[in-house]
């Protein structure tokens, strides 16, 4: 049983939806973000990394930087450029890259089934970044940005999806990278009432991206059902603001290695080496693995493919057998002497949507010595590790396309 509920959401204009559209605060940096903006205020960016209107210097956990997205986000409904729901929605988002297409509902889900792990996670959170959140939600009173769910599909969840798709819709516009947005507002009392009791056999709601949102949301919702002293009823704040797609429409896009140095081996011995675990073939022209346990090397201008050899892992674990452990327990660890990924500075990760040529050029250009490329991840390993109650390595998804955040904000008055 899942609660998802329908919300009052804070949402653009329509004529200001694809400027106020706007990537998530943790894709970017600062300066990224500040490039991002020049020449829109409308951006959301203003509101969710408001460090790019506070001066330089400006500590990163400084009470300036949270007050600054509370005094943009006002200014915005000031100014009328959102507005809020008179009454309780669903809405329908599609979002097209290409050829790949996923329409999720959005609404708002439980804080109280987050804490207990009916909605399940497979990441670790950083203690610094979930308290950046917690603040960032408390001071703007306000979710300013949806966690990224996924859930088994349902044919009858399709299907309602499907109808209201057929009518005109709220929004729809490209952004500057070629996606398209495309939004449906679910007004209908009987069609909400559908969604609520389809959501309500669904077994698990999954966290594909967003656990620092989801685990700020959850703490937010904690500390003011404290101070309400509210036992039993559900307000604004114990809800948690969502985009909910089928398993099956999304798409999880490979997270590449490089390393800066062969950790004091000479390449002949690095290849040497590393023939204890893994079948090394030269002259891996895909450049990208075509299949799960095989792995792209670009080393010394080359490209070799490595596939893991029999028997050096378990196949019923979850865990360690994601490619992503199989890498890392066998190859970055013993051989590289990178024991722990998450802080060790000598390791970058890639994004699987830079493709190729970044590793490349990391490597030729930018005093990397070895790159490494990983079949994505499949939805379906994201599940069983989740379900096991276990915890993936650092960086083994990438989700694309990215949702938008200020198209729906969720209100915690």
């Amino acid at each position: 049983m899942a609660l998802v509920l329908p919300f009052k959401a804070i949402r653009p204009q329509r004529q200001y939806a694809a400027q106020i559209a706007a990537l998530p605060y943790d894709v970017m940096t600062r300066e990224e973000a500040q490039k991002a903006v020049a020449g829109n205020d409308l951006s959301f960016i203003h509101v969710e990394k408001s460090e790019i209107d506070v001066p330089d210097g400006t500590r990163s956990d400084d009470e300036l930087i949270y007050r600054t997205a509370k005094s943009n986000f006002a200014r915005m409904r000031e100014k009328g450029i959102v507005f809020q729901e008179k009454f309780s929605c669903f809405y329908i988002y599609r979002q097209q890259m290409g050829s790949q297409v996923q329409t999720g509902i959005v609404g708002v889900m439980s804080a109280a089934e987050y804490d207990a792990g009916k909605i399940k996670k497979h990441e670790l959170t950083r203690k610094d970044k979930e308290e950046d959140r917690i603040r960032h939600v408390d001071m703007v009173n306000a979710q300013t940005g949806p966690v990224f769910i996924s859930y088994i599909a349902r044919p009858r969840i399709n299907a309602i999806v499907k109808k209201i798709v057929a009518g005109n819709p709220e929004y729809n516009f490209t952004a500057e990278d070629g996606i398209i947005h495309t939004v449906w507002v679910v007004a209908d009392a009987g069609q909400i009432e559908q969604i609520k009791n389809e959501f309500l056999q669904v077994d698990a709601l999954y966290i594909a991206d967003g656990h620092h949102r989801a685990a700020a949301a959850a703490a937010v919702a904690r500390q003011r059902r404290k101070q309400d002293n509210a036992a039993g009823s559900i307000n604004e704040p114990d809800m948690v603001l969502a985009v909910l797609f089928p398993h099956d429409q999304l798409k999880v896009m490979d997270y590449n290695r490089t390393v800066k140095d062969l950790n004091g081996l000479t390449p002949e011995k690095y290849l040497k080496k590393i023939t204890a675990s893994f079948i090394v073939n030269k002259n891996f022209a895909a450049k990208s693995p075509q299949k799960l346990h095989d792995f792209g090397m670009y080393l010394g201008g080359s490209w070799y493919k490595l596939t893991i050899k029999n028997g050096m892992y378990d196949v019923k674990d979850p865990v360690a057998s994601l490619d992503a452990a199989i890498l890392q327990d066998h190859l970055l660890a013993p051989v590289l002497g990178i024991s722990d990924p998450r802080t060790d500075d000598r390791i970058k990760f890639i994004g699987g949507i830079r493709g190729m040529s970044e590793l490349e050029k990391l490597v030729d250009k930018d005093g990397f010595a070895v790159a490494f490329s990983l079949y994505p991840t499949t939805m379906e390993q994201i599940m069983h590790v989740a379900d096991a109650g276990a915890i993936m390595p650092p960086k083994s998804t990438w989700f694309e396309p990215k949702l938008r955040s200020g198209m729906f904000v969720h209100d915690l008055s």
